[in-house]
């Protein structure tokens, strides 16, 4: 499996390197769908083997995945929500949906926003839902921040330290992974219901 990671990040690292770390981690913080992961892992693999600086891919991924989802927000903000209501209109999405969703941002916004790099798709997506919701943006600054160190900490600086046993680790991931996805949605779920039984009482 570490041979995968490395295999599908070594030819952009080869021709472009800590810029490649920098410039698919970025293009997917604002929605452009990119193997930022991918890369991250088999640059820090590479750094663990001394083929690169571990300091720099990690601080190169961090600003990177800050700076593409700030550019998301800054896309979200100021034309998400008239896009949002343009095309949402075929299904169904009116006003009254968008100000649900402003509702549930105002209140559990930084906790998404902090966690949403680690599920793919809301990871793409993070900044330009938050924009469109109408989050401040310090406060999108804020818990992005401390959510990408949290994201390259994990995946970079976990495959920095382990290394060879990085394989056993995603293995063991890999297994609890359904586990993990079954309780998100029910938590999704869940918060979604008490939302809409809030916006009904309002």
């Amino acid at each position: 499996m570490i041979e995968q990671y490395l295999q599908a990040a070594q030819p952009y690292i080869e021709h472009y390197g800590y810029a490649a770390v920098f410039g698919l981690i970025f293009v997917e913080g604002f929605g452009i769908p990119a193997p930022g992961e991918t890369v991250l892992i088999g640059a820090a693999v590479l750094a663990g083997e001394g083929r690169m600086d571990p300091a720099v891919v990690l601080a190169t991924a961090w600003l990177a995945a800050v700076s593409g989802d700030n550019l998301g927000f800054v896309i979200g903000h100021f034309g998400g929500r008239r896009l949002a209501l343009t095309w949402g209109r075929r299904f169904g999405v009116n006003e009254n949906h968008l100000h649900r969703v402003e509702r549930f941002f105002a209140r559990y916004g930084g906790a998404v926003v902090m966690f949403a790099r680690f599920f793919e798709g809301l990871r793409q997506l993070n900044g330009v839902v938050a924009g469109t919701a109408g989050m401040g943006w310090w406060r999108f600054l804020t818990y992005n921040g401390i959510g990408a160190g949290l994201w390259v900490g994990l995946w970079g600086g976990g495959a920095y330290v382990l290394g060879n046993h990085l394989e056993q680790v995603l293995a063991l991931m890999n297994r609890f992974e359904p586990y993990v996805i079954a309780a998100a949605a029910a938590a999704v779920i869940v918060v979604a219901v008490y939302v809409l039984k809030r916006s009904r009482t309002d």
